[in-house]
Protein backbone atom coordinates (compact mmCIF):
# COMPACT_ATOMS: atom_id res chain seq x y z
CA UNK A 1 0.00 0.00 0.00
CA UNK A 2 1.62 2.96 -0.87
CA UNK A 3 1.84 6.60 0.79
CA UNK A 4 -0.69 4.22 3.51
CA UNK A 5 -0.96 7.24 5.83
CA UNK A 6 -3.76 8.73 3.55
CA UNK A 7 -5.56 5.91 4.93
CA UNK A 8 -8.28 6.90 7.54
CA UNK A 9 -8.12 4.83 11.03
CA UNK A 10 -11.04 2.90 10.12
CA UNK A 11 -9.67 2.08 6.87
CA UNK A 12 -6.06 0.91 8.93
CA UNK A 13 -8.45 -0.89 11.57
CA UNK A 14 -9.75 -3.15 8.06
CA UNK A 15 -6.33 -4.34 7.74
CA UNK A 16 -6.16 -5.48 11.76
CA UNK A 17 -7.65 -8.99 11.88
CA UNK A 18 -5.78 -10.15 8.50
CA UNK A 19 -2.43 -9.00 9.82
CA UNK A 20 -3.24 -10.89 13.11
CA UNK A 21 -3.94 -14.13 11.61
CA UNK A 22 -1.52 -13.96 8.78
CA UNK A 23 -4.15 -13.68 5.79
CA UNK A 24 -2.34 -10.96 4.08
CA UNK A 25 1.27 -9.80 4.36
CA UNK A 26 1.32 -5.90 4.87
CA UNK A 27 4.23 -3.78 3.28
CA UNK A 28 2.89 -0.45 3.66
CA UNK A 29 4.69 2.63 2.40
CA UNK A 30 5.13 6.14 3.94
CA UNK A 31 6.62 9.47 3.59
CA UNK A 32 5.14 10.89 6.95
CA UNK A 33 6.30 10.06 10.57
CA UNK A 34 4.43 6.53 11.50
CA UNK A 35 3.89 7.28 15.00
CA UNK A 36 1.37 10.23 14.00
CA UNK A 37 0.07 8.95 10.75
CA UNK A 38 -0.68 4.78 11.40
CA UNK A 39 -2.91 3.61 14.31
CA UNK A 40 -0.81 2.44 17.38
CA UNK A 41 -2.34 -1.44 17.21
CA UNK A 42 -1.82 -2.00 13.46
CA UNK A 43 1.44 0.08 13.66
CA UNK A 44 2.90 -2.80 16.62
CA UNK A 45 2.20 -5.52 14.86
CA UNK A 46 4.43 -4.28 11.32
CA UNK A 47 7.89 -3.78 11.94
CA UNK A 48 8.95 -0.40 10.91
CA UNK A 49 12.08 0.30 8.49
CA UNK A 50 13.13 3.70 7.90
CA UNK A 51 14.65 4.62 4.34
CA UNK A 52 17.62 7.11 4.52
CA UNK A 53 18.12 9.62 2.52
CA UNK A 54 20.63 8.92 -0.31
CA UNK A 55 24.67 10.18 0.31
CA UNK A 56 25.91 11.88 -2.57
CA UNK A 57 28.36 9.31 -3.11
CA UNK A 58 25.17 6.90 -3.85
CA UNK A 59 23.48 9.59 -5.90
CA UNK A 60 26.69 9.97 -8.66
CA UNK A 61 26.96 6.28 -8.56
CA UNK A 62 22.53 6.46 -9.80
CA UNK A 63 23.48 9.25 -12.08
CA UNK A 64 26.62 7.41 -14.10
CA UNK A 65 24.32 4.78 -14.30
CA UNK A 66 21.34 7.29 -15.81
CA UNK A 67 24.31 8.04 -18.65
CA UNK A 68 25.39 4.72 -19.47
CA UNK A 69 22.43 2.35 -19.07
CA UNK A 70 19.83 2.35 -23.04
CA UNK A 71 16.99 3.36 -20.79
CA UNK A 72 18.87 6.43 -19.57
CA UNK A 73 21.16 7.95 -22.12
CA UNK A 74 23.46 5.49 -22.70
CA UNK A 75 22.16 5.58 -26.68
CA UNK A 76 24.07 9.08 -26.85
CA UNK A 77 27.10 10.63 -26.45
CA UNK A 78 26.90 12.61 -23.29
CA UNK A 79 29.96 14.96 -22.27
CA UNK A 80 29.62 15.92 -18.85
CA UNK A 81 32.41 16.42 -16.24
CA UNK A 82 32.44 14.47 -12.70
CA UNK A 83 32.85 17.53 -10.63
CA UNK A 84 29.32 18.63 -12.64
CA UNK A 85 27.96 15.28 -11.61
CA UNK A 86 28.53 15.90 -7.72
CA UNK A 87 27.11 19.10 -8.15
CA UNK A 88 24.00 17.74 -9.07
CA UNK A 89 23.89 15.38 -6.15
CA UNK A 90 24.63 18.09 -3.72
CA UNK A 91 21.52 19.40 -5.25
CA UNK A 92 19.55 16.77 -4.84
CA UNK A 93 19.97 16.62 -1.15
CA UNK A 94 19.55 12.67 -0.97
CA UNK A 95 16.41 12.75 -3.42
CA UNK A 96 17.51 10.16 -6.89
CA UNK A 97 14.05 11.67 -8.01
CA UNK A 98 15.17 15.14 -7.49
CA UNK A 99 18.74 13.87 -8.91
CA UNK A 100 17.87 12.05 -12.13
CA UNK A 101 15.53 14.94 -13.31
CA UNK A 102 17.95 17.48 -12.80
CA UNK A 103 20.53 15.24 -14.89
CA UNK A 104 17.68 15.22 -17.76
CA UNK A 105 17.36 18.62 -17.19
CA UNK A 106 21.20 19.75 -17.94
CA UNK A 107 21.25 17.08 -20.36
CA UNK A 108 18.33 18.81 -22.77
CA UNK A 109 19.55 22.07 -22.15
CA UNK A 110 23.78 21.19 -23.44
CA UNK A 111 25.60 22.09 -26.17
CA UNK A 112 25.64 19.93 -29.19
CA UNK A 113 29.37 19.58 -30.15
CA UNK A 114 29.14 17.09 -33.75
CA UNK A 115 27.46 13.95 -32.08
CA UNK A 116 28.50 14.58 -28.70
CA UNK A 117 26.21 16.80 -26.35
CA UNK A 118 28.45 18.64 -23.58
CA UNK A 119 27.18 19.63 -20.80
CA UNK A 120 28.85 22.98 -19.49
CA UNK A 121 29.03 24.65 -16.03
CA UNK A 122 26.87 27.19 -17.28
CA UNK A 123 24.39 25.36 -18.27
CA UNK A 124 23.84 23.49 -15.44
CA UNK A 125 23.77 26.23 -12.94
CA UNK A 126 20.58 27.25 -15.25
CA UNK A 127 18.84 24.10 -14.19
CA UNK A 128 19.84 24.40 -10.52
CA UNK A 129 19.05 28.27 -9.63
CA UNK A 130 16.69 27.61 -6.91
CA UNK A 131 17.20 24.52 -4.08
CA UNK A 132 13.49 22.90 -3.68
CA UNK A 133 13.87 22.71 -0.31
CA UNK A 134 12.86 19.73 1.92
CA UNK A 135 9.94 20.71 4.34
CA UNK A 136 6.57 20.26 5.19
CA UNK A 137 4.22 23.17 6.99
CA UNK A 138 2.25 20.03 9.04
CA UNK A 139 4.71 16.89 9.09
CA UNK A 140 7.60 15.86 10.72
CA UNK A 141 10.16 18.03 8.94
CA UNK A 142 8.14 20.93 10.38
CA UNK A 143 8.42 20.24 13.92
CA UNK A 144 11.80 19.17 13.56
CA UNK A 145 13.15 21.98 12.52
CA UNK A 146 11.18 24.35 14.98
CA UNK A 147 12.53 22.18 17.61
CA UNK A 148 15.67 22.50 16.37
CA UNK A 149 15.32 26.36 16.39
CA UNK A 150 13.89 26.02 19.43
CA UNK A 151 16.72 23.54 21.20
CA UNK A 152 19.75 26.31 19.41
CA UNK A 153 17.95 29.04 20.93
CA UNK A 154 18.31 27.25 24.33
CA UNK A 155 21.43 26.31 23.73
CA UNK A 156 22.85 29.78 23.25
CA UNK A 157 23.63 29.26 19.80
CA UNK A 158 23.12 32.19 17.25
CA UNK A 159 24.48 30.47 14.79
CA UNK A 160 22.46 27.55 14.46
CA UNK A 161 19.47 29.15 15.23
CA UNK A 162 19.66 31.77 12.29
CA UNK A 163 20.53 28.51 9.87
CA UNK A 164 17.32 26.60 11.39
CA UNK A 165 14.99 29.25 10.89
CA UNK A 166 16.47 30.44 7.35
CA UNK A 167 15.66 26.97 6.93
CA UNK A 168 11.93 27.22 7.54
CA UNK A 169 11.26 30.46 6.19
CA UNK A 170 12.95 30.19 2.81
CA UNK A 171 10.55 26.74 2.63
CA UNK A 172 7.75 28.67 3.07
CA UNK A 173 7.05 28.66 6.63
CA UNK A 174 4.05 31.27 7.73
CA UNK A 175 6.91 33.83 9.50
CA UNK A 176 3.56 34.40 12.31
CA UNK A 177 4.32 30.82 13.17
CA UNK A 178 8.19 31.20 13.86
CA UNK A 179 7.22 34.49 15.60
CA UNK A 180 4.52 32.79 17.91
CA UNK A 181 7.10 30.49 19.28
CA UNK A 182 9.63 32.90 20.08
CA UNK A 183 7.52 34.48 22.19
CA UNK A 184 6.64 31.42 23.83
CA UNK A 185 10.54 30.97 24.57
CA UNK A 186 11.26 34.55 25.48
CA UNK A 187 8.90 33.67 28.55
CA UNK A 188 9.77 30.25 29.06
CA UNK A 189 13.74 30.33 28.52
CA UNK A 190 14.96 33.41 29.64
CA UNK A 191 11.97 34.68 31.47
CA UNK A 192 12.67 37.03 34.47
CA UNK A 193 16.68 36.40 33.73
CA UNK A 194 16.01 39.13 30.72
CA UNK A 195 12.25 41.12 30.93
CA UNK A 196 12.97 43.01 27.83
CA UNK A 197 13.29 39.22 25.86
CA UNK A 198 9.53 38.87 26.30
CA UNK A 199 8.69 42.46 24.99
CA UNK A 200 11.10 42.38 22.04
CA UNK A 201 9.75 38.97 20.91
CA UNK A 202 6.10 40.57 20.81
CA UNK A 203 7.88 43.59 18.79
CA UNK A 204 9.02 41.07 16.46
CA UNK A 205 5.62 39.19 15.84
CA UNK A 206 3.89 42.89 15.43
CA UNK A 207 6.69 43.60 12.55
CA UNK A 208 6.10 39.98 11.10
CA UNK A 209 2.36 41.18 10.92
CA UNK A 210 2.99 44.29 9.23
CA UNK A 211 5.40 43.58 7.18
CA UNK A 212 5.05 39.97 6.21
CA UNK A 213 7.88 37.97 4.31
CA UNK A 214 10.85 38.61 3.45
CA UNK A 215 10.94 41.86 5.07
CA UNK A 216 10.10 40.56 8.15
CA UNK A 217 13.38 37.87 7.91
CA UNK A 218 15.68 40.85 9.45
CA UNK A 219 13.25 41.41 12.35
CA UNK A 220 12.78 37.57 13.16
CA UNK A 221 16.84 37.11 12.76
CA UNK A 222 17.54 39.80 15.12
CA UNK A 223 14.97 38.60 18.31
CA UNK A 224 16.31 34.98 17.27
CA UNK A 225 20.20 36.30 17.90
CA UNK A 226 18.95 38.38 21.48
CA UNK A 227 16.70 35.33 22.42
CA UNK A 228 20.27 33.13 21.91
CA UNK A 229 22.94 35.39 23.69
CA UNK A 230 20.21 36.36 26.46
CA UNK A 231 20.82 34.67 30.03
CA UNK A 232 18.26 31.67 30.09
CA UNK A 233 16.05 30.74 33.13
CA UNK A 234 12.87 28.08 33.03
CA UNK A 235 11.35 28.95 36.35
CA UNK A 236 8.25 30.71 34.77
CA UNK A 237 7.52 27.32 33.40
CA UNK A 238 8.95 25.25 35.96
CA UNK A 239 6.74 27.42 38.46
CA UNK A 240 4.02 27.18 36.69
CA UNK A 241 4.04 22.90 36.08
CA UNK A 242 4.61 22.96 39.96
CA UNK A 243 1.45 25.00 40.65
CA UNK A 244 -0.55 22.96 38.50
CA UNK A 245 0.25 19.60 39.74
CA UNK A 246 -1.11 20.74 42.40
CA UNK A 247 -4.38 22.69 41.47
CA UNK A 248 -4.80 19.62 39.81
CA UNK A 249 -4.21 16.92 42.30
CA UNK A 250 -5.15 18.33 45.76
CA UNK A 251 -7.86 19.09 47.16
CA UNK A 252 -9.89 22.55 46.33
CA UNK A 253 -9.58 24.14 49.23
CA UNK A 254 -11.61 27.42 49.08
CA UNK A 255 -9.71 30.77 48.64
CA UNK A 256 -9.12 31.74 52.55
CA UNK A 257 -11.73 34.34 53.96
CA UNK A 258 -9.08 37.17 54.50
CA UNK A 259 -8.50 37.48 50.45
CA UNK A 260 -11.84 37.62 49.29
CA UNK A 261 -13.92 40.32 48.48
CA UNK A 262 -16.93 41.41 50.54
CA UNK A 263 -19.17 43.79 48.31
CA UNK A 264 -22.19 43.00 49.88
CA UNK A 265 -23.30 43.10 53.92
CA UNK A 266 -24.46 38.94 54.10
CA UNK A 267 -20.22 38.25 52.65
CA UNK A 268 -18.85 41.07 55.22
CA UNK A 269 -21.16 38.63 57.93
CA UNK A 270 -19.73 36.01 56.50
CA UNK A 271 -16.03 37.16 57.24
CA UNK A 272 -15.68 37.25 53.83
CA UNK A 273 -12.40 39.88 54.03
CA UNK A 274 -11.92 39.76 57.73
CA UNK A 275 -8.50 40.08 58.59
CA UNK A 276 -7.69 41.32 55.25
CA UNK A 277 -3.99 43.52 55.33
CA UNK A 278 -3.62 46.25 53.06
CA UNK A 279 -0.04 46.09 52.21
CA UNK A 280 0.26 49.98 51.32
CA UNK A 281 -0.53 50.70 54.74
CA UNK A 282 2.59 49.69 55.54
CA UNK A 283 5.89 51.21 55.73
CA UNK A 284 7.59 48.43 54.30
CA UNK A 285 5.20 47.32 51.70
CA UNK A 286 4.49 43.79 53.08
CA UNK A 287 2.22 41.71 55.38
CA UNK A 288 1.99 38.41 56.76
CA UNK A 289 -0.78 37.70 55.56
CA UNK A 290 -1.25 34.43 54.52
CA UNK A 291 -2.42 33.77 50.73
CA UNK A 292 -2.60 30.23 50.18
CA UNK A 293 -4.70 27.56 51.16
CA UNK A 294 -3.79 26.48 54.78
CA UNK A 295 -2.51 22.48 52.78
CA UNK A 296 -0.16 24.73 50.76
CA UNK A 297 0.71 27.39 53.07
CA UNK A 298 4.66 27.73 52.90
CA UNK A 299 4.82 26.10 49.79
CA UNK A 300 7.39 27.49 47.14
CA UNK A 301 6.76 27.48 43.53
CA UNK A 302 8.93 30.04 41.81
CA UNK A 303 12.33 29.53 42.38
CA UNK A 304 14.53 32.06 40.90
CA UNK A 305 17.92 31.06 39.04
CA UNK A 306 19.88 33.57 40.11
CA UNK A 307 21.03 34.04 36.25
CA UNK A 308 20.95 37.41 34.51
CA UNK A 309 18.37 40.05 36.09
CA UNK A 310 16.74 37.53 37.87
CA UNK A 311 19.43 37.40 40.55
CA UNK A 312 17.46 40.81 41.57
CA UNK A 313 13.99 39.26 42.01
CA UNK A 314 16.32 36.33 43.51
CA UNK A 315 17.26 38.79 46.21
CA UNK A 316 14.26 40.77 46.40
CA UNK A 317 12.38 37.39 47.31
CA UNK A 318 15.00 36.78 49.83
CA UNK A 319 14.21 39.67 51.46
CA UNK A 320 10.39 39.29 51.59
CA UNK A 321 10.60 35.78 52.88
CA UNK A 322 13.06 36.87 55.41
CA UNK A 323 11.09 39.96 56.50
CA UNK A 324 8.13 37.93 56.83
CA UNK A 325 10.07 35.40 59.07
CA UNK A 326 10.92 37.90 60.74
CA UNK A 327 7.04 39.63 61.93
CA UNK A 328 6.07 35.74 61.94
CA UNK A 329 3.55 35.20 59.00
CA UNK A 330 0.27 34.47 60.00
CA UNK A 331 -3.50 32.84 58.95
Amino acid sequence: VDEIHRFNKAQQDAFLPFVEKGSITLIGATTENPSFEINGALLSRCKVFVLQALTADDLVVLLRRALQEPAGFGMREINIADDLLGVIAGFADGDARAALSTLEMAVLNGELEGDTLKVTEESLEQCISRKSLLYDKKGEEHYNLISALHKSMRNSDPDAAVYWLARMLEAGEDPLYVARRVVRFAAEDVGLADPRALELAVAAYQSCHFLGMPECNVHLTEIVVYLSLAPKSNAMETAYLAARKDALEQIAEPVPLQIRNAPTKLMQDLNYGKDYEYAHDNPAGLTTMQCLPDSLAGKAYYVPTGRGLEERYKDRLEEIKAWKKAHGEKK
